[in-house]
């Protein structure tokens, strides 16, 4: 693997094979989304929910990655921004629903959810082998990466809330969980929008009186 420090092999995503990947991928996230969210919904589950958007927030980042493969930094930069804005609204609706749910306390299935959790490690992983010989490339690239490293451990925290929910028999495992998600999705949100806004403003066109800082 020659990595010369040039631009030009740096991947960008241009190729039959990885779009392939990124298309398998896609379908798994939101098959893994539709699951998780009906389970969530039937067993009672918050984290399970909150996994299920994790899912969901992929499939989309996905789908956003595969249509602005080799585009312009200012669109890849808009869409980096619109995913940054989704993650943030996504990590709100876990926590207004979490902090929801602790005033109606209803204790989830944790068979459900430790089943379910289990399956949905198995297509985050399913999604890791296939895309890890992509591992290094763009930030667009990276993402991808490191979004499915992410969810695997949100798995296999609702594995662990599971497991806590059936031994102390109360459902305050399964909220734990979900708040720590919500953070995650508030972090990574604010991460994403302030670099798809630094990226923004490289991308707009000379003579708009930006010095260019280096960090």
């Amino acid at each position: 693997m020659a990595c010369a420090h040039t631009h030009e092999p740096q991947f960008d995503g241009m190729s039959a094979d990885y779009k392939r990947r990124l298309i398998a991928v896609m379908i798994i996230n939101f098959a893994g989304f539709a699951l998780e969210m009906t389970a969530g919904a039937l067993s009672g589950s918050q984290a399970l929910k909150a996994d299920a958007l994790d899912f969901f927030a992929d499939g989309v980042t996905y789908l956003i990655s595969f249509l602005v493969i080799g585009q312009a930094l200012w669109l890849r930069a808009s869409a980096a921004l619109a995913k940054g804005i989704s993650l943030l609204l996504m990590g709100l609706w876990v926590a207004g629903s979490t902090l929801y749910q602790l005033f109606f306390l209803g204790m989830p299935q944790p068979e459900v959810m430790g089943v379910v959790g289990f399956i949905a490690l198995l297509a985050n992983v399913a999604s890791v082998l296939l895309l890890v010989r992509y591992a290094e490339g763009d930030a667009n690239v990276r993402s991808v990466w490191l979004c499915s490293r992410n969810d695997a451990i949100g798995n296999v925290a609702v594995m662990g809330a599971a497991g806590l929910v059936f031994v102390f028999n109360s459902g305050w495992p399964d909220l734990v969980v979900a708040g720590i998600m919500a953070g995650l999705f508030l972090h990574s949100a604010s991460r994403v929008i302030t670099q798809a806004l630094g990226e923004l403003r490289q991308g707009e066109p000379a003579g708009h009186g930006h010095p260019h800082h280096h960090h």
